[in-house]
């Protein structure tokens, strides 16, 4: 069984920063893309940034420029780093990775999520 575990999430001000944590722990031969979504509410989860196994990266118009997303493949982790936050970042934001586990199977896992908050 494999979990990922988001933390770093919080309360900040506008034109603040924070990092954005995310393990991914069990039964895990290869962690593949790994991403993260966000969710405001009363809207649906949209793709903030991803980035592949080889490094390549992609982002949301919205972040561009502002936050940053890497990973350590040796640990199946991923980051986000937020700068120049602002309000309109408020949502919960969920960790995403492919994952092989030690007997091949292949699949998506999802985090719980961690809540950002950005006060104006």
């Amino acid at each position: 069984q494999v979990q990922l575990v988001e933390s770093g999430g919080g309360l900040v001000q506008a034109g603040g920063s924070l990092r954005l944590s995310c393990a991914a722990s069990g039964n895990i031969f290869r962690s593949n893309g790994m991403g993260w979504y966000r969710q405001a509410p009363g809207k649906q989860r949209d793709l903030v940034a991803a980035v592949t196994r080889g490094g390549s990266t992609n982002y949301a118009d919205s972040v561009k420029g502002r936050f940053t997303i890497s990973r350590e493949n040796a640990k199946n982790t991923v980051f986000l780093q937020m700068n120049s936050l602002k309000p309109e970042d408020t949502a919960v934001y969920y960790c995403n990775a492919g994952i092989v586990d030690n007997r091949g199977n292949s699949y998506s896992q999802w985090g719980k999520g961690t809540l950002v908050t950005v006060s104006s």
